[in-house]
């Protein structure tokens, strides 16, 4: 079964999922927030997902950060739609920032890098990753 992971915003959500053996971690989409849960329905029809795993907002001193708030409530959401599947959350600082120098670091050009659709997907792929390697540490 696979993983599946957010990076949550208020006008994007990055998606990314393992692949079934949990090995791989891949860009899969950014949906806008309206369309998540029908979105999450129709892959749920066709791929097992074990766990969701959602990027948890924090500033520097550990605190929640403003957006914390909207996390919970996608949180809460996906607990009640999908009460089958265990969420995990799991500190998100610097996936952004890794993101973008990831996609530089891969040569997409200027109007590429500036697209926030690709920098929430590629979050969400280091936000899954960073989870496979810590599940795989606690072994």
């Amino acid at each position: 079964m696979r993983v599946m992971a957010f990076d949550y915003g208020t006008k994007r959500i990055g998606i990314a999922v393992t692949d079934p053996m949990q090995m791989i971690a891949t860009g899969l989409e950014t949906v806008h927030p309206n369309l998540i849960v029908e979105y999450l329905k129709k892959y749920l029809q066709t791929e097992q997902v074990e766990t969701f795993v959602v990027g948890e907002p924090k500033q520097m001193d550990n605190t929640p950060s403003q957006s914390a708030i909207h996390v919970r409530g996608f949180v809460n959401m996906l607990k009640r739609t999908f009460p089958e599947i265990p969420v995990e959350m799991l500190d998100e600082r610097f996936t952004s920032k890794m993101a973008s120098a990831a996609i530089l670091a891969g040569g997409v050009k200027k109007a590429g890098r500036r697209d926030k659709a690709l920098v929430d997907t590629v979050s969400a792929v280091i936000l899954l990753q960073s989870w496979m390697e810590g599940r795989a540490f606690n072994r």
